[in-house]
């Protein structure tokens, strides 16, 4: 498996022989050889850690531990671009709407330095037979069908093109970088 398919995941077989451990001598090249390789490990695990996304969806602001592209608008006094992080937030939308636009209060304080990065969702009709799911922004090839979803410093606003009322469960995700 390359290296881009397998992601960076934390190496889980180092093996350590705590026998080892108890005899080294504390001055000896090996044992300097032992906190070498401890050090690296964990030097290993921090990139690692430290580079994955916090797969954490709360309805609080939460940094999610991923890094946007450095622009224009995030350098700092030196003139070098930094990353900015990116902050999570998920919306308890409710039922969707009957041919029309609804919309729910988002709860983010949004300032000119505030830019949006994803925004998506997902809907659940729970009735049983009927049992389905909607991803939200919706397309189809029926226009009457699609679902659209828009955002703008108030509120999150789900508009939709015919009787969508069975799907009573509804979260949007807002994920947004702020300068």
């Amino acid at each position: 498996m390359s290296d881009e398919a397998s992601g960076q995941f934390i190496q889980t077989t180092q093996m350590w022989d705590v026998d080892e451990l108890y005899s080294a001598d504390v001055n000896s090249r090996e044992f300097k050889e032992l906190i070498v390789r401890l050090h690296q490990n964990m030097n290993s695990i921090a990139m690692a850690v430290n580079g994955k996304d916090t797969g954490v969806y709360d309805q609080n602001l939460f940094t999610t531990g991923q890094l946007f592209s450095p622009d224009e608008t995030s350098s700092t006094d030196q003139g070098e671009a930094e990353y900015q992080s990116v902050q999570r937030k998920i919306v308890t939308f409710g039922a969707l709407p009957n041919a029309a636009a609804k919309t729910v209060a988002h709860g983010i304080t949004c300032t000119i330095g505030t830019k949006l990065t994803r925004l998506y969702g997902a809907a659940t009709n729970p009735t049983g037979g009927a049992l389905s799911y909607l991803p939200i922004p919706y397309a189809s090839p029926v226009l009457v069908n699609n679902i659209e979803l828009s955002m703008d410093n108030t509120n999150v606003t789900i508009t939709t093109g015919s009787d969508r009322t069975a799907y009573t469960s509804c979260y949007v995700v807002i994920e947004i970088i702020s300068s």
